[in-house]
């Protein structure tokens, strides 16, 4: 795998660093990440929002695929997230498992299991990434 990609964007200023998702590796078949629950993530009655789960599921589908075609000097960017959810996450971490189904010229398709700390899968995210030419700078 190559280097990160340059951003535009300091990664601690992005969602990702506002919310506290961590990866923990991103490959370019399998990653995962993670982020503390507090308050933060948290709708009004205590459950960790289903914004939260496909915030991480494409993140991490994104930067997995950022990382490996960057040096074919192309970029990823999030074409569709679908997220079911089963159920909720009241404490702890929530955790982030993808695993690449496919891989185009142009997209990327990847499965991404959320589970509790306990390992219950809580969602379910399908992400499609589209893979485009990094812009002139």
């Amino acid at each position: 795998m190559s280097e990160a990609p340059a951003f535009n964007v300091p990664l601690e200023e992005t969602l990702d660093g506002t919310l506290g998702f961590e990866v923990l590796e991103a490959g370019e078949s399998e990653a995962r990440s993670r982020a503390p629950v507090g308050n933060h993530l948290k709708q009004p009655y205590g459950l960790v929002h289903g914004g939260v789960y496909a915030a991480m599921a494409e993140s991490l589908a994104s930067m997995a695929t950022a990382m490996a075609v960057h040096a074919d000097g192309n970029i990823a960017v999030g074409l569709s997230n679908h997220t079911s959810f089963m159920r909720p996450v009241l404490e702890g971490h929530v955790n982030a498992r993808a695993r690449r189904v496919h891989r185009g010229s142009t997209t990327w398709v990847w499965e991404v299991e959320l589970s509790d700390d306990q390992g219950r899968l809580c969602a379910l995210s399908r992400v499609t990434m589209a893979v485009r030419p990094a812009p002139s700078r």
